[in-house]
């Protein structure tokens, strides 16, 4: 019994050691499913935090700048260049002027088909299809230029192409219309970029067009719109927009139909020089209006692909020469101012005259002679006028050749006279440091250097009672109405000088040097010159010569003077056929009559 009973308490223990582990095994069991439901939502809370975060990230934090892309994808903005003004000369013919065109330009990123459009591009504009293709390749822009300032019949035909993500700009092209003639003038222009407005744009580079580009060039304007698909501005998408402002015109005074023989004789005249070089000039010396000027070699700016050494410069403005005899009016001017001696005053001129250890004498052997003053002029005597000079004396001569600007610029307006900030051109010993034969060699046009737009002024003064008016080329501003004023000056103290001198200087052409310039039925008046060439280092050069001649119609309905000189001329010879032929042909081109 004992043991029976001892039997059931052990089993009735083992039972309940049972039952108690049952019942932590369920709990475990209830933990680890309660786990497992948990995960998910823990996974799950953790991937929605992340996407919330990167919606605020994007919606937020990056929105701005996505936004922009987005828009700056879909935005097109522009440069809106002026019409840049048209330039005429004295008769309203034109000269230069900005004719329709338009600019065509691609946004690579809505190209699809690169090298189909590259081809069809070639096909009508012409050039590589490689070069295209590289345009279109740029997918990191949304602006390409493809063909600037295009013909717009030549744009059109691209146009009817339909070719997806090319598009066109209104626009402008420079062109010269009269190319060769005037365009040494005129001038040209380069197409400019200005990287910090991205835009480019015409720029004068000689001529008028670089000294009047400020009024030529206007004010660029500016446009800026989002498009939709089909590349047209959106309704109300226009950011920007800012109208160009044009360039205004310019009335010169260059007469074309004048500056075309000038050109044309001058070229002719010079090659039969055998010289290396030469320029005229014909100004008006009542007002200073320049009506023709040329230098040669000549500039075509319509035809740009050869451009000869010194084209793109006039001259008359800018070289320095030493003048030789046509200065001597500026001595003789003075000896008449000063009273020293009248026309017919006589003075004795030895053959040859010694100064310093030098020997000088006239162009062409002769003895021992009396001449008066106008004889010395006719007879182009070196020796004549520097005893002329010497009577009155060197330093009033120096003093006169100050007073009659012979020593300053111009102030023509034209690019390339003397040097930018000084009101100095040409070259003049000190007075305190010429020496006596220095002093001869000046009186007769040697040792010193003037260009050839000074004197021109000079003997302009003699047909304008003494009043020297400053050279020019503008006349007018035609949209504002502006007439441009001048500066002018009085140099000639001693009126009654002025009849005198311009009496010399016919009896220069009637009787002495200047023979082949008269032109019948007028009274030209002028002096011819025979200038030696100094080179630098090595003294006067043997055998070759400047020519010059200037001169007017005296006793006339007009006042134009015009200066005529040949470089380099190898042999004995003159220039003044090509003043003759100019100015007849000034006469009958403005019915210019005698008095």
């Amino acid at each position: 019994m004992a043991g029976k009973s001892h039997t059931s308490r052990a089993a009735r223990g083992g039972q309940g050691r049972a039952f108690a582990g049952s019942s932590r095994a369920s709990s475990f069991v209830e933990a680890a499913e309660s786990s497992r439901a948990f995960f998910p939502i823990v996974v799950f809370g953790v991937i929605a935090l992340l996407l919330l975060a990167r919606l605020v990230y994007l919606q937020v934090i990056v929105a701005p700048e996505y936004s922009a892309q987005a828009q700056e994808a879909r935005t097109v903005g522009f440069g809106i260049e002026p019409r840049r003004g048209t330039i005429y000369d004295r008769n309203g013919t034109v000269l230069a002027v900005s004719v329709d065109a338009t600019t065509i330009y691609a946004n690579p990123s809505e190209v699809e088909d690169i090298r189909g459009t590259a081809k069809a591009l070639a096909g009508v504009l012409g050039g590589e299809m490689a070069d295209y293709e590289d345009i279109l390749a740029a997918n990191t822009s949304t602006f390409a230029f493809v063909k600037r300032k295009a013909d717009v019949e030549v744009a059109q035909k691209v146009k009817e192409l339909k070719l997806k993500g090319i598009y066109f700009i209104a626009d402008t092209r420079r062109e010269y219309p009269n190319g060769q003639i005037a365009g040494q003038i005129v001038g040209s222009c380069e197409i400019a970029l200005d990287k910090e407005a991205g835009r480019e744009y015409y720029k004068g580079l000689t001529g008028l067009e670089k000294y009047y580009d400020d009024i030529l060039s206007g004010e660029p304007g500016y446009y800026e719109a989002e498009r939709g698909r089909d590349g047209q501005p959106i309704p109300g998408g226009v950011h920007e927009s800012t109208p160009a402002v044009d360039g205004q015109d310019i009335i010169i005074s260059i007469d074309l139909e004048l500056q075309q023989f000038v050109e044309e004789r001058l070229t002719s005249g010079v090659k039969d020089l055998s010289a290396t070089g030469g320029n005229a000039v014909v100004m008006d010396g009542a007002t200073g209006e320049i009506y023709a000027a040329a230098s040669l070699p000549l500039f075509n700016p319509a035809d740009r692909s050869k451009v000869e050494t010194g084209a793109t410069e006039l001259k008359s403005v800018s070289d320095l020469f030493e003048p030789g005899s046509i200065f001597k009016s500026v001595t003789a001017m003075a000896v008449l101012e000063t009273e020293t001696m009248t026309p017919d005053t006589e003075l004795f001129c030895p053959a040859t005259l010694e100064a310093d250890g030098y020997v000088i004498s006239d162009a062409h052997d002769r003895g021992d002679a009396t001449f008066t003053l106008r004889q010395i002029m006719d007879q182009s005597s070196n020796i004549g006028i520097s005893l002329a000079a010497q009577n009155m004396g060197f330093d009033k001569l120096y003093d006169y050749i100050l007073k009659y600007n012979l020593h300053e610029k111009t102030g023509v307006d034209f690019p390339g006279e003397g040097v930018e900030g000084s009101d100095v051109v040409g070259y003049m010993v000190p007075f305190d440091e010429l020496s006596r034969v220095g002093a001869y060699n000046v009186s007769f046009g040697q040792g010193i250097s003037v260009t050839p737009l000074q004197m021109t002024r000079f003997y302009g003064a003699l047909t304008n009672n003494g009043v020297e008016c400053t050279p020019h080329f503008l006349i007018s501003k035609p949209q504002t109405g502006e007439k441009i004023c001048y500066p002018t000056e009085d140099v000639v103290e001693n009126k009654a000088a002025i009849p005198q001198m311009t009496d010399m200087l016919k009896t220069v052409v009637t009787e002495g040097t200047g023979k082949k310039a008269a032109i019948e039925g007028f009274n030209v008046a002028g002096k011819t010159s025979t200038a030696e060439i100094y080179e630098q280092g090595k003294g006067y050069r043997e055998g070759v010569y400047n020519l010059a001649f200037t001169g007017f119609l005296a006793d006339s309905s007009s006042q134009l003077v015009c200066f005529v000189g040949a470089n380099e001329v190898p042999s004995d010879g003159v220039v003044t056929p090509l003043f003759k032929d100019i100015m007849a042909t000034a006469i009958d081109r403005f019915q210019i009559l005698p008095e």
